[in-house]
């Protein structure tokens, strides 16, 4: 088992427009764009980067474009998640020894479509084709609509609460400059807002925007050695599921999540009540409410009541989604980076929407339609 606080990020760089797209790059030059400010970030160069891993483009391509030779790659591409994991991966390598300092990037050109590849989901011949896209959903929001309508009924869970996590995320994209949407929003804007599949109206789905984000991770022995304020690895965790949605073991709860947070909990070392700050992957409404129940932070369809009692807004006992989350400021497709950006903000104390004195972040990722998931616990901190 990894060591906490063994590997720390040092560098780290986000490109978040509130205008949602950078028209000027293609899809592999905002994954090298976010590379080099994350460099600069670390005050480092290429030629010092032995790792590299990315999902969205070829890590091949990025470090040749780059000009980076690494003895470490990592192209692990399980949807929105992905990047969660590589800092799994990295951490592994580091500590064996595979690599000494590995880049991670992303990047999207998720509205303005530059260069943009396709994603291996929709191929003719995978397990979704077969057996669920002939049935004729159009996309994430109405495939996952089916686990969300067992949940609702199952908890008794209503519209209006539902609406509710929506709603306080927008108050901590308020505060974020780089927030696409900031206008504050009540429950009833929600429920009047365009339905899209049921139960899912506008504002319970994420945005569509560009974006590119990258993080550089080495062994926190070398942490003094860079002109940014560390962030420790504490744990971290991953699975998978199904690449069916309609195949899900409970529709109400999510296995990938069941092992991944676990896992990264116990890697850490850490009880929920040591947590001072939460990102949960929101693609759609519902999301926070598995990843809170899975992660153990509440009970089975606690979850609504929680969000519901003020829990995790501005000024709440567990602070979640403090850059206002996928559903309003950014969302290119794959959302797991910016979750982490956020996470190593709060970390260093320069967040937007900053958690006083908080020591310990968790960063949860889910990939495809609960199809994958990763966990990574940050602290700023070394035990």
């Amino acid at each position: 088992m990894p060591t906490p606080g063994k590997v720390a990020i040092v560098g780290a760089a986000e490109m978040v427009s509130p205008l949602g797209v950078f028209p000027e790059y293609s899809q592999l030059g905002l994954h090298a764009e976010a590379g080099i400010r994350a460099m600069k970030d670390a005050g480092l160069k290429p030629s010092d980067i032995d790792g590299v891993a990315c999902a969205g483009a070829s890590p091949t391509e990025t470090a040749f474009y780059l000009g980076i030779t690494p003895t470490y790659v990592d192209g692990t591409q399980v949807g929105g998640c992905s990047f969660m994991i590589h800092v799994r991966h990295a951490v592994a390598a580091i500590e064996a020894g595979l690599a000494t300092t590995v880049l991670i990037t992303h990047g999207e050109s998720g509205k303005s479509g530059i260069g943009r590849g396709g994603y291996p989901m929709g191929a003719r011949q995978s397990l979704n084709a077969q057996f669920e896209q002939w049935t004729g959903p159009t996309g994430p929001p109405s495939m996952f609509t089916i686990p969300v309508l067992h949940y609702l009924k199952k908890y008794n869970i209503t519209q209006e609460q539902l609406a509710m996590v929506a709603v306080i995320q927008r108050e901590y994209a308020a505060k974020n400059p780089n927030a696409m949407m900031k206008d504050p929003i009540t429950v009833e804007d929600v429920l009047n807002s365009r339905m899209i599949a049921y139960p899912f109206r506008l504002l319970m789905c994420c945005l569509v925007t560009d974006g590119a984000g990258a993080l550089i991770l080495t062994s926190a022995d070398r942490a003094k050695d860079f002109p940014t304020k560390p962030v420790y690895i504490l744990g971290t965790g991953e699975s998978v599921e199904t690449p069916m949605v309609t195949q899900m073991e409970d529709f109400s709860s999510s296995r990938a999540f069941r092992v991944a947070g676990p896992t990264a909990f116990r890697e850490a070392g850490i009880k929920h009540s040591d947590v001072d700050h939460l990102m949960i992957y929101d693609a759609f409404a519902h999301l926070p409410l598995y990843g809170l129940e899975d992660l153990g932070f509440v009970g089975p369809g606690e979850a609504a009541a929680f969000i519901g009692d003020g829990n995790t807004r501005p000024g709440g006992k567990l602070p979640l989604n403090t850059n206002g989350g996928g559903l309003s400021y950014t969302h290119s497709g794959m959302y797991g980076m910016y979750a982490l950006q956020e996470s190593v903000r709060q970390m260093r104390g320069t967040a937007p929407a900053q958690v006083p004195g908080a020591k310990i972040s968790v960063s949860h990722g889910v990939g495809g339609m609960f199809a994958a998931s990763g966990t990574v616990i940050m602290s700023n901190e070394r035990p």
